[in-house]
C-alpha cells in the first residue's frame, strides 16, 4: 500500500518560491530539482512522480521552468565567468550542449570562457554569444 501524497497547494506555494530565491533563500547557485527536494522534504523521484500525474499539471510545468532556468542561469554564469567553464559545460550537457558527433556525421563543439560561449562545427563557426560588457 502506498504511503499518501504530501502534495498540495503549500508544496506547490514552496516551490515556486524556491524558483525565485533558489540562491538568495536556499543557498544554491543554480536552481536544481535535488535542490528543490531538500528544500520540500521529498526525494526526487517523488518530484518527478508528481509531475507525470495528470492532476498536478501545474507542478510539471513548473518543473520543467525550473529545468528552463537551471539552463539559463548557467548560460548567463559561463557567459559572465562567475562559473567555472568546465563544471558549466559538464552540466550544459544535461541540457543538450555537447561536443559528439550528430547523426549526419557533423560535430558541434561547445567552448565557453569569460570571453563568451562559441558554437563549431568542424571549421564553421555557428553562433558566437558574447560575454563583453556592453
Amino acid at each position: 500500500m502506498a504511503r499518501p501524497t504530501i502534495y498540495n497547494q503549500e508544496i506547490m506555494t514552496k516551490a515556486l518560491d524556491y524558483m525565485d530565491r533558489f540562491d538568495t533563500e536556499y543557498g544554491d547557485e543554480i536552481p536544481s530539482v535535488g535542490g528543490l527536494a531538500v528544500a520540500l522534504g521529498v526525494c526526487r523521484d517523488t518530484l518527478y512522480d508528481w509531475s507525470r500525474q495528470d492532476e498536478k499539471s501545474e507542478f510539471s510545468y513548473m518543473l520543467k521552468q525550473l529545468i528552463t532556468r537551471q539552463r539559463t542561469v548557467l548560460l548567463n554564469n559561463g557567459l559572465n565567468g562567475k562559473f567555472n567553464s568546465q563544471i558549466t559545460k559538464l552540466v550544459l550537457s544535461k541540457h543538450g550542449f555537447h561536443g559528439r558527433p550528430e547523426q549526419d556525421g557533423t560535430q558541434v563543439m561547445v567552448f565557453v570562457n569569460r570571453a563568451g560561449v562559441v558554437l563549431k562545427s568542424g571549421n564553421e563557426t555557428l553562433a558566437i554569444e558574447d560575454a563583453s560588457p556592453d
